[in-house]
């Protein structure tokens, strides 16, 4: 259950407008109101706490509360990436080290070129890489698999989003040089110390908490997207079946180090405002040294295009970053907000990200996708345009 300590007495308490956050929760939860999702979670933090939080919908038969969990698919990469900053940050790890130098085997197949940077960045030429399950948990088998990967192009020479397999090498990584699971690690060196609940491995417990995910809506046509300039995201291990595997709880357990974080719209905000208060010096206790938030946060992949929005990349240590008017992104992130503002949005419309420049970090949740991407789209835009142009005037 959430922390009641963590909630800002008001809105105004940490500069935020209500009036403007009314509107915000308005426009995520009209697709609810519209019958088009089933549930919405989402939350606003700034100054380190929740400056509100909405919850509406129903899931699994329930009323969708504050304390509702959801999976937040690929906006675990910056979770597994967070933890994988404090290998660099404690001197275990360096981003020019070659993974074939850490990982025995990991060089076969042409792969012994790829450095720990690429794997961050998405840069390291294997997007499409499988992981059968019996090896997420076996790190014999894993290094088995990661051998046999092969590569698609020659690493660092282009951008292309790897789903999974980037993040299941740095996980190895963080387990190989910590001793310990990345779920373990993750709740030991950072939900637990910031007292949040976000879970890269949930525990058996917790799974009546969790909203099942289900698909609706019909995809628009290829016509249909021409004719409002959105392109089609080609095919990718993302598909449907893959995304409600985790209504099992086997899967929740597995702690995906690419998709499998399980959290609260408050928990993952909270999570953001602890590395904003990071990348700054303060007195308090800390998780990671400012340096090591700045370089994390930092864009890394130049002038390379994400292939389909046929934009800029704007990649750090496993975040994305917002980037300016010409150089924007729209993968999270609307209109509006600082250049600087970096986070990870994750399938069916997840949305979490924080801006360094007004403070805020927000986190919208569903479990209910819509096949419908431009609609789905533009509710991502929206948000991220309202949550942009939150504070007080």
């Amino acid at each position: 259950m959430a922390n009641p300590l963590t909630f800002a007495a008001s809105p105004e308490e940490v500069g935020v407008d209500s009036r403007k956050l009314e509107t915000l929760f308005a426009r995520a939860e009209l697709e609810v109101r519209q019958g088009h999702l089933d549930s919405m979670q989402l939350a606003v933090a700034r100054r380190g706490l929740i400056a509100d939080m909405r919850s509406l919908g129903r899931v699994s038969a329930a009323p969708a509360t504050n304390d509702t969990l959801y999976v937040v698919f690929s906006c675990t990469k910056a979770v597994t990436s967070a933890a994988a900053w404090l290998l660099l940050q404690e001197g275990k790890l360096r981003l020019d080290e070659r993974v074939a130098d850490l990982i025995p085997g990991f060089g076969e197949q042409g792969k012994e070129r790829v450095t720990v940077e690429q794997l961050f960045t998405h840069t390291a030429g294997f997007p499409n890489a499988p992981l059968a399950v019996r090896a997420w948990t076996d790190r014999q088998e894993r290094a088995l698999r990661f051998a046999r990967w092969r590569l698609e192009w020659e690493p660092g020479t282009r951008f292309e989003y790897h789903p999974t397999s980037g993040m299941w090498v740095l996980a190895d990584l963080v387990e190989r040089r910590f001793g310990m699971a990345l779920g373990d690690f993750v709740r030991e060196r950072i939900a637990g110390p910031l007292g949040i609940e976000l879970y890269v491995g949930l525990p058996e417990e917790l799974n009546p908490r969790v909203a099942e995910i289900v698909h609706v809506g019909e995809p628009i046509t290829p016509e249909e997207a021409a004719e409002v300039g959105w392109p089609i995201a080609p095919e990718n291990e993302v598909t449907e079946e893959a995304l409600r595997a985790f209504n099992q709880p086997f899967l929740r357990a597995a702690g995906v180090p690419g998709g499998g974080a399980i959290t609260t719209a408050a928990g993952l905000a909270l999570f953001y405002q602890a590395i904003l208060r990071d990348l700054e010096p303060h007195d308090g206790p800390r998780i990671w040294e400012a340096e090591t938030v700045a370089e994390a946060i930092r864009p890394r992949t130049g002038d390379l295009l994400d292939p389909v929005l046929r934009v800029p990349a704007n990649r750090g240590l496993g975040v994305v970053i917002a980037g300016d008017d010409g150089h924007r992104t729209w993968r999270g992130f609307g209109h509006g907000g600082a250049p600087g503002a970096f986070g990870h949005n994750g399938a069916g419309g997840q949305i979490a990200w924080a801006d360094p420049e007004s403070g805020i970090s927000i986190a919208y949740c569903t479990s209910t996708h819509d096949r419908n991407f431009w609609r789905e789209s533009r509710r991502t835009i929206d948000i991220g345009s309202l949550a942009a142009d939150l504070l007080l005037d």
